[in-house]
């Protein structure tokens, strides 16, 4: 195993003494090191976590006591090392499952972390910000922290509602948190593991086909001109071409509208200008 950063391997006394900027460089070091996973190692046995994310250590826990499982701090050092040489989704994978050791509960033989991810985000905003961090590295880790599990149900079915509400809730960070969702199996079951790679591979190919449509959509408005001769009782002329890039127009600015909104912008606009094509 490579040497872990000397600012992990420093005595008592000088643990205690390290300053808020040596506590975040170490992370930040052993996050984005070669061998990510023997820095975090080390550095819970040599106890300098302790001084830095002291919520990491509690991580050492089973998920479930009466099942063979790993501990939730070997899962979460394993879906670090599992995930690009990002900081911003090191940091999310570091502190994904920062959460469980208080929201853990027993119900009728069942253990649970209900909303593990809230209470993980509101616990990593806290560190991230006791360390100093940028305040945009801190925003986009707690939100990933708090998206974390979003993706958990996919499996049983997702409306198209649902898929485009997954990707415009992560916004910038669409890429980074697929990212953290396919490290998040560390299971040694390999069909677990390829199982998770096609659904995130089926999200992210729906979430595509999703945009390009509503890109196609943007481009035309919302009703044809079928629809327009329709409403206005007019026949077929120059005015229907006026009337659908203006619906465009409004397509662009508004969105989608009510169709009975929609009719009373267009009544409006037909009232405005019938006398240029009288």
């Amino acid at each position: 195993m490579n040497k872990v950063y000397e600012i992990c391997h420093v005595n008592t006394e000088i643990k205690n003494s390290l300053t808020v900027s040596d506590r975040r460089n170490a992370l930040c070091k052993m996050l984005t090191c070669d061998d990510p996973a023997a820095a975090l190692r080390e550095a819970v046995d040599n106890r300098s976590m302790e001084k830095i994310v002291p919520e990491f250590c509690s991580l050492k826990m089973r998920q479930n006591p009466n099942c063979r499982h790993k501990d939730v701090l070997a899962h979460t050092i394993e879906v670090v090392a599992m995930t690009p040489s990002d900081l911003v989704v090191r940091l999310a994978a570091f502190f994904h499952d920062i959460g469980k050791p208080r929201t853990r509960r027993y119900t009728e033989g069942e253990v649970t972390f209900r909303h593990h991810e809230i209470v993980g985000s509101k616990i990593t905003e806290k560190r991230l910000a006791e360390l100093e961090f940028d305040e945009d590295i801190i925003e986009d880790v707690t939100e990933l922290v708090r998206l974390s599990g979003r993706f958990k149900g996919y499996d049983s079915g997702w409306s198209d509602s649902a898929v485009r509400r997954y990707a415009r809730d992560a916004g910038h960070l669409l890429g980074s948190l697929n990212q953290l969702v396919r490290a998040d199996c560390t299971s040694r079951n390999p069909r677990k593991r390829v199982r998770l790679r096609e659904l995130v591979d089926d999200l992210e190919h729906r979430i595509a086909l999703l945009a390009a449509a509503d890109r196609k959509a943007a481009e035309r408005p919302q009703i044809d001109g079928n629809a327009v001769m329709a409403h206005l009782g007019v026949g077929p002329g120059p005015h229907i071409g006026r009337a659908l890039a203006w619906l465009l127009d409004v397509q662009k600015a508004c969105g989608e509208l009510e169709i009975d909104d929609l009719h009373a912008r267009l009544d409006v606009w037909w009232a405005e200008n019938r006398a240029e094509f009288e």
